[in-house]
């Protein structure tokens, strides 16, 4: 698809040996095997933004290979409006070059932030349900949900890592800037206008920082749901072990019950067995026996609660020695006295000099 300066729009197709003989290239420049490159050959520059590949020139604009990557709706509705005067882009006024790098940046990182928009909501309508303190056990769904949309933010960051680093390549070397300035070299009248004052140099680079600035916005926003996921794991985790930890201090307690059962159940296993003796014979010692069943193992429980409680409870504070507590009234009468010495020293040199 072949743009010009008037946003017409013209389709073709020809074989890669013609198209970058017909363009002065070579055949590695035409490969787009790098996920984002922006470089310039020939006095064309050549750009990929992941799936987009694009050849600019001083008078049009190629996009390749775009009937597979569903990039009809930008190209029609967008992006020949935007080169004609019609969209929103600030370099208008600039040569048709820095239209088309504003243009396909913008698209760029519209792109990254409709991926930030999408994740994140889902992501913190995840981390919500799973952070929620009155549930016992954790949703294997939410779970799966959340660990997709961690590989898609850890995706987003790696698109962000790459935009931003080829933008700063150019950033910093003022001869690749330059070599950006395609019309400045070609027509000789716009060469004379960059010397009365507009410095087409300047511009690119105020180009290039505007949308780093935006890549670098994008980039803290998905480092703070990184952030919100990792707490968010935390949190999850002290649920689980405050939760796990009660349910081992409540089989704790039945365990502890058991054994005063079992203790005292020894007495009933006693009379139990096939033996005569006189006891069996007065009424009365089948509920003394049971009585003191119930009442012994009773007490046992409570015991061993008590232990199990004086084990759990949380530390006092580390103990502030006598002499210590002493010392500091001590100091502070020394304090006292040397400022009433003080005092009336003073007095005493005033009286002495008014006599």
């Amino acid at each position: 698809m072949k743009l010009d300066k008037e946003g017409n729009a013209t389709f073709f197709e020809k074989k890669k040996t013609e198209l970058y003989q017909e363009l002065g290239l070579q055949a590695r420049d035409l490969r787009f095997q790098h996920l984002m490159s922006i470089a310039t050959r020939n006095n064309r520059i050549i750009m990929r933004m992941e799936f987009l590949k694009a050849v600019i020139t001083p008078e049009f604009l190629l996009i390749l290979d775009y009937r597979n990557l569903n990039l009809e709706h930008w190209l029609f509705n967008e992006l020949t409006s935007q080169l004609s005067g019609e969209g929103q882009l600030v370099t208008y006024s600039l040569p048709f070059e820095f239209r088309a790098i504003e243009a396909i940046l913008q698209y760029r990182i519209s792109r990254l932030q409709g991926r930030l928009n999408t994740l994140q909501p889902q992501i913190l309508e995840t981390l919500e349900a799973l952070v929620d303190p009155k549930l016992l056990s954790v949703d294997r769904s939410k779970l799966h949900i959340l660990l997709q949309n961690g590989k898609s933010l850890s995706e987003l960051e790696t698109d962000l890592k790459v935009f931003k680093e080829t933008i700063l390549e150019i950033l910093d070397e003022e001869e690749l800037i330059e070599e950006l300035c395609l019309s400045k070299w070609t027509d000789p009248q716009v060469f004379e206008e960059s010397t009365s004052g507009i410095d087409h140099a300047e511009e690119m680079e105020l180009l290039l920082e505007n949308y780093y600035r935006q890549a670098e916005d994008l980039a803290n926003e998905a480092r703070e749901l990184r952030v919100l996921i990792d707490d968010s794991e935390s949190i999850i985790f002290i649920n689980l072990d405050s939760h796990r930890n009660v349910m081992m201090r409540l089989n704790l307690q039945l365990t502890m019950g058991t054994f005063s059962l079992s203790l005292f159940g020894l007495i009933g296993v006693a009379f139990g067995m096939n033996l005569e003796s006189s006891l069996e014979e007065d009424p009365r010692i089948f509920w003394l026996v049971t009585g003191i069943m119930f009442l012994g193992s009773g007490l046992i429980w409570r015991r061993l609660l008590s232990f199990l409680g004086r084990h759990l409870e949380p530390s006092l504070p580390p103990h502030v020695p006598a002499v210590l507590k002493k010392s500091q009234p001590a100091a502070r009468r020394v304090e006292i006295k040397n400022s009433l010495k003080a005092e009336t020293f003073g007095l005493s040199r005033s009286t002495l000099a008014n006599q």
